[in-house]
C-alpha cells in the first residue's frame, strides 16, 4: 500500500529494505536493497525513510526502528495517497502515513509515525498523538483527542468530543461514547 501511494504520487523509491528477502530481489517493481544496515551508506540528508513494518497493539517494533533511525539523524517520510482527502489546515507530523479514501478535516493535527489506514473518516479539530493507528474504516467525530501508541481497530465509531488515553486498545467494531483512560483495552463494547 505504501509502495502504491508513493509511486501515484510521483515519490521516487529507491529500494526496499527487509532482513527477510535477499538482496536483489524484486519487490513491488524495485530491488531489495538488503537489511536495515544497507541505510547507513546513505546521508539522511539525501533520503527519507518509509516504515512499512505494520503496527498492531503490544507489537512495537514499528516504533523501535523509527526511533533508532531518528537517533542515526534519518528522516521518515510523511506518506499521503491521493485519494485521500486532506483539508489545507491539517497538521501531519514527521513519518505519518495517510492510506485511500481517508478524509481528514480542518482543525485536525495527527502525531508522528502515525497511520491512518483505509477510508478511516476523520471529522473536525481532532488531535491523535504519536504511534497510532487508525485502522480502515474507523470514524471519528469532531473535537476527538486520541493518546499516544493508540490503536483503534477496524471500523470503531468516536462519538464527538471524546478523548481516548494512551496505550489503549479499542476493538474493531466498537462504539466509544465516553472518554477512555491510559492503558484501557475495550473489547466489544466492554473494558477488559
Amino acid at each position: 500500500m505504501l509502495a502504491d501511494a508513493l509511486k501515484l504520487s510521483g515519490r521516487e523509491i529507491l529500494g526496499f529494505v527487509t532482513p527477510d528477502t535477499d538482496v536483489g530481489m524484486n519487490y513491488c517493481g524495485k530491488k531489495v536493497l538488503g537489511d536495515d544496515s544497507i541505510i547507513e551508506q546513505y546521508s539522511a540528508d539525501e533520503i527519507e525513510l518509509v516504515n512499512g513494518i505494520g503496527a498492531l497493539p503490544t507489537k512495537n517494533l514499528r516504533w523501535l526502528l523509527a526511533d533508532k533511525m531518528r537517533k542515526q539523524g534519518y528522516k521518515f517520510a510523511i506518506v499521503i495517497h491521493p485519494d485521500a482527502i486532506i483539508t489545507a489546515d491539517v497538521d501531519l507530523l514527521e513519518g505519518t502515513q495517510i492510506m485511500a479514501g481517508v478524509v481528514i478535516q480542518s482543525g485536525t493535527k495527527i502525531g508522528q509515525d502515525t497511520i491512518i489506514n483505509t477510508g478511516a473518516l476523520i471529522d473536525h479539530d481532532c488531535q491523535i498523538g504519536n504511534q497510532c493507528h487508525i485502522a480502515p474504516g474507523v470514524i471519528f467525530s469532531g473535537g476527538i483527542n486520541i493518546g499516544s501508541n493508540t490503536h483503534l481497530g477496524t471500523g470503531a465509531i468516536v462519538i464527538q468530543n471524546i478523548s481516548i488515553g494512551e496505550n489503549c486498545v479499542i476493538s474493531a467494531g466498537s462504539i466509544v461514547y465516553k472518554d477512555i483512560s491510559d492503558g484501557a483495552k475495550i473489547i466489544h463494547g466492554g473494558n477488559n
